[in-house]
């Protein structure tokens, strides 16, 4: 470990050390962070344990300065999760190995088994120039892993009878229409089999923080290409803005998607540290994303705040990219989905419906647009496996961001070069993580594929 402090865990808690900036106490399901107060000396830290909470963390000297490695007896597990320390250990070292590299700036990890947190950890820093060490509290852009809250809001819409997998687009968004737009279906843009091309861009210059403007656009200028239900072509935003408007258009309240996105999962699963937009209160840990590749698209919004400018806006509203969060946060997420649909006493789906929506819906069709991304390195292509929204690891070995060890029914979703969580059933396992610097799609499957392995491999 570099520097500072190594590290040890004592009964159920989370590891740190000097990089890893902020601690998380177990304490039930969840954790939860440590006041700003207590993140001082050990006495304060243990002055701080919420009443039935496990142990709090225990700190020893490192052992060797930079560019050594102190190394402690982590062999044991992390209590009820079950989760080597060891290997926990051995994630964090490759983290900063990789971040030391420049390959991106930090990471917060959040891994978690049987409903226990093992490890809940900031890495490295913000920004290139290394003056923002990250911390657990940090807020990031989650891009399209806002997908996966879409996603569960759709779900929930037709568990209501507002919506089904069938229902035509047109029929609620009769603005769509004309052509093959007719026979377009929820389900075609679930499972991204809309035969719509993977358009990253609407119009040249034009402003994507705003719904009602790229609905508009969509209208406009989106025709379907090829049969929907013949391919997998992987819609970076078509699909998902429209899933976003008619989630908003048949509930009876007709409340905005942001809206509904607080009111029907953050709310309920006291995501206190997400939102749609930047909200205000949350800009000061807001980390503005630094691209590190040459993306295929730009992201203007109406506050000409830079060519990725949207991701900083307050009111933008993008149902594909437009989510900010932080890892326990999304954790929270996670473990509703790993539970069932329930966290804490707060149903958001049932069971039934989240057993359809994590079946793989696209058999061995590959995924058009990553197929790309695959034969440009040299790979073979992978088939798509995508599910009712959901991405999953599926049977095959090849390249994917949920590594090769996690079981074929794992499910989740991931964000440009940059964020993942999935679920793994088999293992009762949720992993998250967050993190700066968006590297280059291709660098950064292989980034997360090593990443799960080793977390996975951690389970015994």
């Amino acid at each position: 470990m570099r520097g500072g402090a190594s590290w040890k865990a004592s009964g159920a808690t989370t590891c740190t050390s000097s990089r890893i900036r902020n601690s998380a106490i177990s304490c039930g399901p969840v954790a939860r962070p440590c006041s700003p107060r207590c993140r001082g000396s050990n006495q304060a830290r243990n002055a701080c344990v919420p009443p039935n909470c496990y142990s709090p963390i225990n700190f020893i000297p490192n052992r060797s300065p930079e560019p050594g490695r102190g190394r402690i007896d982590m062999s044991e597990t992390t209590g009820k999760s079950g989760l080597r320390k060891d290997r926990l250990d051995h994630l964090i070292s490759v983290m900063e190995d990789d971040i030391a590299r420049g390959k991106y700036h930090g990471g917060v990890v959040c891994i978690g088994r049987h409903g226990e947190i093992g490890l809940h950890a900031a890495v490295g820093h913000g920004y290139r120039d290394r003056r923002t060490p990250l911390t657990t509290e940090h807020v990031f852009s989650l891009f399209s892993l806002t997908k996966a809250l879409t996603n569960v809001l759709v779900l929930r819409a037709i568990e209501r009878g507002e919506l089904a997998f069938n229902t035509r687009i047109s029929a609620v968004i009769p603005e769509f229409s004309g052509g093959l737009r007719e026979t377009l279906t929820v389900y075609h843009l679930m499972t991204h089999q809309t035969g719509i091309p993977p358009l990253f861009m609407l119009k040249p210059g034009m402003y994507i923080d705003r719904l009602d403007e790229i609905i508009a656009a969509i209208c406009e200028v989106v025709q379907v290409t090829d049969t929907p239900g013949v391919k997998v072509d992987y819609s970076p935003m078509v699909a998902h803005a429209l899933l976003g408007e008619m989630a908003s258009r048949v509930d009876p309240g007709r409340r905005r998607y942001r809206q509904l996105i607080e009111d029907e999962i953050f709310k309920p699963l006291r995501m206190q540290d997400s939102a749609i937009g930047v909200r205000r209160d949350l800009k000061a840990r807001k980390i503005v994303p630094d691209f590190l590749s040459v993306m295929p698209m730009v992201h203007p919004g109406h506050g000409n705040l830079g060519t990725h400018g949207a991701f900083e806006e307050e009111d933008a509203e993008m149902p594909w990219v437009g989510g900010i969060s932080t890892a326990h946060d999304i954790y929270r997420f996670a473990e509703m989905l790993r539970r069932g649909g329930e966290l804490d006493g707060a149903r958001v789906i049932g069971p039934v419906i989240l057993d359809q929506a994590t079946r793989n819906r696209t058999g061995d069709k590959p995924n058009e647009l990553y197929k790309t991304l695959a034969l440009s390195r040299g790979w073979p292509p992978c088939p798509a496996y995508i599910g009712l929204g959901f991405s999953l690891r599926g049977e095959a070995i090849c390249q994917h961001q949920f590594g090769t060890l996690t079981s074929p029914r794992t499910f989740g979703n991931h964000g440009a070069g940059s964020t993942l969580f999935w679920v793994d059933p088999a293992l009762d396992m949720s992993f998250i993580c967050l993190t700066a610097g968006v590297m280059d799609e291709g660098d950064n499957i292989m980034r997360f594929q090593r990443l799960s392995d080793i977390a996975a491999s951690a389970a015994v």
